[in-house]
């Protein structure tokens, strides 16, 4: 015992000690915390081995620090930082199955507020083992039990060191190449890297390829502009005639459903419908659906769907596109095509903080012309979650600027009660409902908040009914991603029927399906539920076709859901991929029949070959198109490139009156047509916090009941 006190006492012996606790508590979160998927002894041994080589470089840099009052605080900081690295990377993981980018990190400003709420919820009882070893040895060292070594390391021993590390992170990447090859020339999973390099090798690898990024922006040309283009013309579908322009004059509204899985549809717990609203607007002969509609998020989640559903290109590979690119970037997305193809207005209703995701920027660049973010709401005391406004009291609040926009409009509300961790006050439950019992609370709430979900929007839908705008309207509802992270959906299993025990990947991607309904009141009653493949990115050129607009013009990835050319192939943001038949994970091929993996034909073999030279040139070239803001080149015809500097969303719709005004036009709003009286009355909700006192009256920004823009 006194050997080691003394080997400690040595700046080698601390630093060895350093190295040891860090290397055990990333071994602690790899089988603990994480699921990196070792499949074999060899990755195993991978695994066991690859934080020792990038833990003992970065400590390394500390013996170059000769005095003792430098090395210290030195080495010391660099755990602590390295230790926190680990922790937040735990922290995400939880929530999103995913570790933390360069792009996640520098764009955690734009996403942090409610992020502060969901880490307290993911936080564990066990965290504490990551913390232990550097409060035990501050304390040693403050109660000087570990002492001070005065004698410094030579620099030409200080550079062993380094070339130690350097030396066994060789090995490393060697065995790791031996096992993936081109691991990092071809990198599609971010476990991948972990898996075989670590946590710190990841991040540095991350830091560079976002770099490069930032070169690549700079150095764009408009002729890469022409491979995405040829694509994306070839890849065109045409519209059904028969749905093409059914849709043609009416007001947009979409319905941004948080959270939102497909399985909720239909799905009774205890004798009752968890979702009975929405479950008939489902089966509504006005309503067409889909049940094969996939999620195709990344990293940036949220956003990531709302970018595929404004431009029908993906997000980003790594961090979130309106976070890290949205500020300055190109689009040519749904609000400015409706606004200066068919005079749309167009707003998004959200009840929380406007840089969140950063839209405060990134909607201005869509062309949005007014967004009512929590600062036109009152979210007083129990109003909020962590995220903004509950669902009731949007659709209830929004209706005094919604009753105001001209029309037709094309207006969006973003949903948030139905977010993790799926909280939800005992007076907003309904008491008639009882959810499951499956000893997850994120599980058995995940339905509580669904079930509030659907109860709001069967709210905002006797409104658009009682004051005619349902008439006039094409609803589109939709579910932006999954809810329960693969984690837990092992806990899930037996509520859809399923063994636990026999859960698999396979399982896991069939959950990525989410709702996609158009309800279209007054059509002809034709609607249905469709069984084809599709994802988000689909959306957009749909939507256009159903609204009698061409897409061929713009340059989108997505098909029409409708037309008889439409691409089945649902490309993941992991490159992994779905078709009717087959699911591909990971480079395996399962049998969606079976749900086991498949044995192909030559046939189905080029088949799946195809699917996958598809889904890797659509990716990389929406990629190409976004890192590098291509689309700054391209001028589709009849289409002005939007002015961010026209929108303010500071003054509510003031500033479109004063335009209105000058212009003498007539209004065609919602408040016009009801011979100048407001709606607000008409809407009516059971949301038990309109009888709590407001402690904030200053909040609405509209003083005209009446404001024209077209």
């Amino acid at each position: 015992m006194k050997k080691l006190s003394k080997f400690v006492d040595t700046r080698i012996g601390f630093f060895t000690l350093l190295v040891v606790l860090f290397w055990f508590k990333t071994l602690f979160a790899y089988f603990t915390d994480f699921n990196l998927g070792a499949s074999n002894i060899f990755q195993y041994i991978i695994l066991i081995f690859n934080p020792l080589a990038t833990t003992a470089l970065i400590y390394s840099i500390a013996f170059y620090f000769k005095r003792a009052r430098f090395f210290y605080p030195v080495i010391m900081g660099l755990d602590i930082a390295n230790t926190l690295l680990l922790y937040l990377n735990v922290i995400y993981y939880r929530e999103f199955t995913d570790f933390m980018t360069i792009a996640t990190m520098t764009g955690y400003s734009k996403v942090n507020q409610g992020l502060s709420g969901s880490s307290l919820a993911l936080t564990n009882f066990h965290d504490v083992f990551y913390w232990l070893d550097i409060v035990a040895i501050l304390v040693l060292m403050l109660l000087r039990v570990i002492h001070f070594d005065r004698r410094a390391i030579g620099t030409q021993l200080a550079f062993a060191f380094t070339s130690m590390s350097l030396v066994l992170f060789g090995v490393n990447l060697s065995l790791a190449e031996m096992d993936r090859p081109q691991l990092l020339g071809r990198t599609f999973d971010r476990n991948y890297i972990v898996k075989y390099l670590g946590i710190d090798t990841f991040t540095g690898y991350d830091l560079v390829k976002s770099q490069h990024i930032h070169e690549m922006r700079q150095s764009a040309t408009k002729s890469e502009l022409d491979k995405v283009k040829k694509f994306t013309d070839k890849h065109y579908a045409k519209p059904d005639p028969q749905m093409y322009g059914i849709a043609k004059g009416r007001n947009v509204i979409i319905i941004h459903l948080e959270s939102f899985q497909q399985f909720l549809v239909d799905k009774k717990i205890n004798d009752q419908e968890v979702t009975p609203f929405l479950n008939s607007l489902y089966h509504s002969k006005d309503t067409y659906a889909f049940d094969n509609f996939f999620h195709q998020v990344g990293q940036g989640k949220t956003s990531d769907a709302e970018n595929m559903l404004e431009t029908s290109t993906f997000g980003l590979p790594q961090g979130s596109l309106f976070a890290t690119l949205g500020s300055d970037n190109t689009f040519q997305a749904a609000p400015a095509i409706l606004n200066q193809r068919a005079g749309y207005t167009s707003a998004v209703f959200h009840g929380n903080v406007a840089s969140f995701w950063n839209r405060n920027n990134v909607y201005k660049n869509l062309g949005y012309q007014y967004f009512f973010d929590a600062s036109y709401y009152d979210t007083s005391g129990d109003k909020a979650t962590g995220y903004g406004l509950k669902d009731k009291l949007l659709f209830k609040d929004s209706v005094k600027y919604l009753q105001n926009l001209q029309q037709p409009f094309y207006a969006k509300f973003i949903t948030v009660t139905n977010h993790f961790p799926y909280d939800l006050d005992d007076e907003d439950k309904d008491p008639n409902f009882q959810t499951t019992n499956t000893g997850d609370s994120n599980v058995d709430n995940y339905f509580v908040t669904a079930h509030y979900l659907d109860q709001s929007l069967a709210e905002f839908f006797n409104y658009l009914k009682k004051t005619g705008v349902y008439d006039h309207s094409i609803i589109m509802i939709y579910g932006d991603h999954y809810g329960i992270s693969n984690s837990e959906n092992p806990s899930l299993a037996s509520v859809l029927g399923k063994n636990a025990d026999n859960w698999t990947d396979f399982d896991n991607a069939q959950l990525q399906r989410v709702p996609l309904m158009f309800v279209i009141p007054n059509s002809g009653g034709h609607g249905y539920i469709s069984h084809t493949y599709g994802g988000e990115v689909d959306v957009l050129p749909t939507l256009l076709h159903l609204l009698g607009i061409s897409s061929k013009r713009y340059i989108q990835f997505g098909t029409d859901l409708f037309s008889k050319e439409h691409s089945q192939t649902v490309a993941f943001r992991n490159r992994d991929f779905v078709t009717p038949h087959f699911t591909s994970i990971n480079g395996k091929i399962y049998n969606n029949r079976t749900g086991k993996e498949a044995k192909l034909t030559k046939k189905q073999q080029k088949q799946l070959e195809r699917a996958r030279e598809l889904v890797n040139l659509e990716l990389s070239l929406s990629d190409s198109l976004n890192e590098k803001n291509l689309l700054r080149f391209y001028h589709p015809k009849g289409f002005k490139a939007v002015n961010p500097a026209d929108y303010n969303y500071s003054n509510g719709l003031k500033r479109a009156q004063r335009i209105e005004k000058k212009k003498g036009n007539k209004s065609t709003s919602i408040f016009s047509q009801h011979h100048d009286r407001s709606t607000v009355n008409d809407y009516s909700t059971d949301a038990p916090e309109q009888n709590h006192s407001s402690t904030d009256s200053n909040r609405i920004k509209i003083t005209n009941p009446d404001a024209n823009n077209k």
